[in-house]
């Protein structure tokens, strides 16, 4: 009888002790205050910079973030909520992509330069995450998109490529308690960019992204089953009318895809760019 009480005591102070465990699964603060520190927002928002010289500087305590983020267990973050889980993905995934940037920070014009005729930068496996090598590839197309644990097309407006085409990197990590704002901003934020995304000449113009991910966004989220239904469902931040709106759940707006730019999302330490 005493055994059983002592497993129902035991049992209960896991239920207890669970939440505030996840509470401080992993702290993001590090890589947060390298954002702020050295990424500069330019149009409200839509578009940010990195100053890659300043970061360089600041590689050591990069580099001890990236460890840390190493050194977390497949069981401790399968033991996280899918929030904690997505934020530390998308964390993970913007901190190693600046690595690699890093890791030839001089002369680079764009990422892409970073890969060879045999192999892109995306497929390198430069880093360990839960237990194995991986590449950027295998964090996006795997663990965040071919996990099944997600399903969120917002994710591809979080992660960012060192691009100029990309969604812009944010000025700050993304953190479990606020991962749904933060997404959503950023999804506001990049369609509302004209020059990415825009209505013109009747034709809705938008970036590649969709193009390259429209399996995502026509999987059903928030009952999306097309690309012009989940771009309906931010017409505001596209510009359109409730007219147009309309127009394009009809599918009588055409939907074009805009060129990518694959220019280093850098700026030099001594920019004045407000």
């Amino acid at each position: 009888m005493e055994e059983v009480v002592m497993r129902s005591l035991l049992f209960v102070l896991f239920i207890l002790v669970c939440p505030v465990v996840e509470a401080v699964a992993f702290d993001h603060g590090p890589w947060d205050s390298l954002l702020q520190e050295h990424v500069r927002v330019y149009q409200g928002g839509q578009e940010t910079k990195v100053d890659y010289a300043a970061m360089a500087r600041e590689r050591p305590l990069l580099s001890a973030y990236l460890d840390q983020l190493s050194q977390v267990s497949r069981g401790q973050f399968d033991s996280w909520t899918k929030a904690g889980q997505l934020a530390f993905l998308i964390n993970a995934y913007n901190a190693w992509t600046v690595e690699l940037i890093l890791s030839r920070y001089s002369n680079l014009q764009s990422i892409k330069e970073l890969g060879s005729f045999f192999q892109s930068p995306w497929k390198k496996k430069f880093f360990s995450l839960l237990g194995q090598k991986r590449s950027l590839d295998d964090l996006e197309h795997g663990l965040i998109r071919g996990s099944g644990r997600y399903g969120d097309p917002r994710i591809h407006f979080a992660l960012n490529c060192a691009s100029i085409g990309c969604p812009a990197l944010k000025d700050h990590a993304y953190q479990k308690d606020r991962l749904e704002g933060q997404l959503q901003e950023a999804t506001t934020m990049f369609l509302a960019d004209r020059r990415r995304n825009r209505l013109s000449g009747g034709k809705l113009q938008v970036s590649s992204i969709f193009k390259w991910y429209g399996q995502d966004f026509g999987a059903g989220w928030r009952g999306a089953r097309t690309l012009s239904q989940f771009l309906a469902l931010y017409s505001k931040s596209l510009g359109l009318s409730e007219a147009e709106r309309h127009e394009l759940l009809a599918d009588r707006i055409e939907i074009d895809f805009l060129d990518y730019d694959w220019k280093l999302n850098g700026v030099d330490s001594d920019s004045s760019e407000d």
